[in-house]
């Protein structure tokens, strides 16, 4: 990602050419003021959701009728406790991580379109955390960044998240505190809809990830540590950089240098390369890649009978790591892109950045078979396997052909009538620079870290666009909180809440401000953004 000038750019679900960049779209969360009933025991701290004059603030009237206007639907109460605990990877391979219970992913929350979600989250953590909702237009005061929205939830308190779901969809919770997603604290929010036009029989939900945490001694908060040294800096060597491409004293194809450093081996990482991400394919060399929580050598098994439709629900929860995805032996039909239904279209495999998700309906063959992710440019895979009768599993090494086979454009994807954006003049145009480097790990955007007191304008009822332009040689997974939007200049564009965009690419989005309160904008590489590649949108009244 470093170098590599490139007309292709990453939609959604593959390369979209248009170009100079990349393309996709974006739905988001909103946010967690507390709300008189939300804080227990000793409270939440880190400082008072911002204010700044002119702007609606979190707990604001605003934000109150906004709610008012989704209604209230039946109460769905869960109680989640964040903890440290040992988490079995399979094989044998048990490490000690922070969770949601004892589980890797966390138990799935499932609601129905309209419900009142009122999940207490308490923390049994050494630190404190939050909860974002991702992909979920919901109110800003549950948004669930500290700082900006909410106060952070103390080690020994809790806080009540209560607020109406407004769409069906695929989403997913995290922590929006430090480096907490790469740990494992995530886990899945299915929104089912009660007119549910989609026919399956049965439903597998399945999630991504890159793991580190707790493996030789490291943890993400050391992995980001090393990387703030930069490329030149860091512990792993010197060597070239960060536009090089060169070794440079770091091991290549995305795996760790056998150099260790205090609280592990070295994760830094170069020579991880994937001409789909236009170069560089990530930062991290994770020892483990992971579906549902489980290891390639002892993965997990979905059951089904062999003619049944299967609806798959992909969540990529990595930290740094693009997954492409194929079942081995079945042609996927794309129904949905980030919980926004889409126009079916078939494909042999998929590409999803962090924070994106897909559904796709499979009919299931006889057999064993392996759906395998490939970590994009990091030459490791994740895997499960679909068993739909006798035989005997293909091993972890296995790569299904599909893998190689064809690879859906996001230019070809197309919103479903009843979501697609009406066709409207943007009111506003907001421009965003993506800047920084892995000399110095300065990712920001217009070479500004993040600072929740800067605000970029926007008034409810404007139709808004935003262009973002990519000056890095990395890509970078985009995510706008609290709304969804679609590409700009693309008739019928899918929505979306997490776009893939390219090295020296541009993305253009359009999104309606339909949503009031402070939101956040950020690379959803969890290492940029804690880097300082994130901003606000904030409704001005």
């Amino acid at each position: 990602m470093r170098t590599h000038h490139t007309r292709r750019a990453v939609l959604g679900a593959g390369i979209a050419v248009a170009g100079t960049g990349v393309l996709a779209a974006c739905s988001g969360s909103a946010g967690g003021m507390d709300h008189g009933s939300a804080n227990h025991g000793s409270g939440n701290h880190g400082g008072s959701p911002s204010a700044a004059p002119g702007f609606v603030t979190p707990d604001g009237k605003e934000v109150a009728a906004a709610e008012a206007g989704r209604g209230r639907g039946p109460v769905r109460t869960v109680r989640l406790t964040a903890t440290a605990t040992p988490l079995d990877l399979g094989g044998g391979r048990t490490v000690r991580s922070w969770a949601y219970g004892d589980r890797l992913p966390g138990r799935e929350v499932r609601v129905t379109a309209g419900d009142t979600l009122a999940l207490t989250l308490a923390n049994n953590l050494p630190q404190a955390t939050s909860l974002h909702w991702h992909g979920l237009a919901l109110r800003n005061d549950m948004d669930g960044v500290p700082g900006l929205t909410q106060r952070d939830v103390r080690p020994g308190a809790s806080f009540d998240y209560r607020f109406t779901v407004p769409h069906p969809g695929t989403y997913w919770f995290h922590p929006h505190s430090g480096t907490q997603q790469d740990r494992g604290l995530y886990a899945p929010l299915i929104v089912e809809d009660p007119r549910e036009p989609l026919q399956y029989d049965k439903e597998w939900v399945v999630v991504l990830d890159d793991w580190v945490d707790g493996v030789d001694g490291s943890t993400p908060d050391g992995v980001l540590a090393e990387l703030g040294k930069g490329m030149r800096h860091g512990s792993a060597g010197t060597g070239g950089s960060a536009g090089s491409g060169e070794p440079g004293g770091h091991s290549s194809h995305g795996m760790p240098s056998p150099s260790r450093r205090a609280g592990g081996p070295s994760r830094m990482t170069t020579g991880a390369t994937s001409p789909l991400l236009g170069g560089d394919a990530g930062d991290v060399a994770h020892p483990y890649y992971l579906v549902n929580g489980r290891t390639p050598d002892d993965p997990a098994v979905f059951t089904a009978k062999p003619g049944e439709r299967i609806r798959l629900r992909l969540i990529n929860a990595g930290g740094d790591t693009a997954f492409r995805v194929a079942l081995g032996g079945h042609e996927l039909t794309v129904t949905h892109t980030d919980g926004f239904p889409v126009e079916h279209a078939k494909t042999d495999a998929l590409l999803l950045g962090m924070g994106e998700r897909y559904d796709v309906v499979v009919t299931a063959q006889d057999g064993v078979f392996p759906l395998t992710a490939l970590a994009e440019g990091k030459k490791q895979t994740a895997r499960a396997l679909l068993r739909t009768g006798g035989g005997t599993a293909p091993s972890p090494s296995v790569r299904p052909r599909e893998l190689d086979g064809k690879l859906l454009t996001a230019d070809r994807l197309k919103a479903h009538e009843s979501v697609a954006l009406p066709a409207r003049k943007p009111d506003r145009t907001i421009g965003l620079k993506l800047t920084g480097g892995m000399d110095k790990y300065d990712w920001a955007f217009d070479r500004k870290p993040y600072s929740p007191g800067r605000r970029h304008a926007v008034r409810a009822g404007e139709r808004v666009r935003v262009v973002f332009s990519n000056s890095t040689t990395m890509w970078h997974p985009l995510h706008l909180h609290g709304h969804t939007f679609a590409l700009a200049g693309m008739p019928d564009g899918p929505r979306k809440d997490t776009a893939v965009i390219l090295p020296n690419g541009t993305l253009t989005v359009d999104f309606d401000a339909d949503n009031p309160g402070l939101w956040m904008v950020h690379c959803h590489n969890v290492y940029h953004s804690e880097a300082g590649m994130m901003t606000v949108l904030g409704y001005q009244r």
